[in-house]
């Protein structure tokens, strides 16, 4: 009797022992899949909305925040509005029901803009502007070059080239636009000043090349007489060059752009641009990522992150 109780014994322990074997692996499972789960759910998902991705400058610009969030372990979606207000409204509403941490947008038009912000904060989605800032909505920040000091620096250095004596041609951009509205405010800011300065034409070629060549041809047949062009971007200066060369008038004529695509420096180089004011679209693209990562862990960023300015001569 004693050995068949020693025995019984012996199988309960055995039973006992099993069952805890099998449970602890459950356990240790149930671990980790709640552990997958919370890194899915923790994940930064950055929705990204650009202007028109035919601008090289804007190319850059997605490269940058691209890279910086590749680094930085974060999901970015990119969309390119083409320039057209309706398509970056449609863009950003598809963004948003994709469930993005935070919205970066960089506006093809401030004012048009607006109603894409608002949606984003009535979705309780973060705002990020980039390069062209928003006229409404609620912002968290704004990261770009000072535009009006770039408009006054692109001035100064055609005041000095000239003498402060001769005829300017302005090619503006995209009307609307906060970029357009404050280079040339920073540009008038100084010659307006100057009596031997005078802007004879200044009409919008939209930020496009094809656009500045058109624009600027038109503007030569008024007048051939004209001393220097202030394009609001590199682009529409390029254009202004082909223009000025096939009228044979590009070695009298000082034109300077604005942002330093590759372009624009090769043609500094060559000496058919004399100037272009140097942005810096790819760390522009990288301070957004960061700011972007700063708003979704809480933490508070400036209202304004300026990115530095210089100019290109050589």
């Amino acid at each position: 009797m004693s050995k068949w109780i020693k025995t019984l014994a012996l199988l309960v322990l055995l039973l006992v022992i099993t069952a805890c074997s099998t449970e602890a692996p459950s356990s240790s499972d149930e671990s980790e899949g709640s552990k997958d789960n919370g890194s899915e759910e923790d994940s930064v998902k950055i929705g990204l909305s650009i202007s028109t991705l035919n601008n090289p400058f804007f190319v850059t610009l997605r490269d940058g925040a691209e890279a910086a969030a590749k680094k930085a372990g974060y999901e970015i979606l990119t969309s390119d509005a083409q320039n057209d207000p309706s398509t970056q409204l449609s863009d950003v509403e598809d963004l948003l029901q994709q469930d993005i941490d935070v919205l970066l947008v960089n506006p093809t038009d401030s004012a048009a803009v607006v109603t894409a912000v608002e949606l984003a904060n009535d979705a309780g989605v973060p705002v990020i502007t980039v390069d062209r800032s928003s006229e409404g909505g609620e912002v968290v920040t704004h990261i770009a070059s000072d535009n009006v000091a770039g408009g006054e620096m692109a001035g100064e250095f055609i005041a000095e080239q000239l003498g402060e004596k001769g005829k300017v041609v302005e090619l503006e951009g995209i009307p609307g636009a906060s970029a357009t509205r404050e280079r040339g405010e920073g540009f008038h800011n100084i010659v307006d000043e100057i009596d031997g300065i005078e802007v004879v034409a200044k009409q919008s070629a939209n930020f496009d090349r094809t656009e500045g060549l058109t624009v600027m041809e038109n503007i030569l047949q008024g007048t051939d007489k004209i001393n220097a062009v202030f394009a609001h971007n590199d682009e529409m200066a390029l254009g202004a060059v082909q223009a000025l060369e096939s009228k044979g008038l590009l070695e009298d004529v000082i034109v300077v752009g604005f942002d330093a695509t590759d372009d624009a420096r090769a043609a500094v180089k060559e000496g058919k641009m004399a100037a272009t004011v140097a942005q810096q679209p790819e760390l522009i693209g990288q301070k957004a990522i960061d700011a972007a990562g700063k708003v979704v862990n809480g933490e508070s960023v400036e209202k304004f992150i300026p990115v530095e300015l210089q100019l290109v001569t050589e």
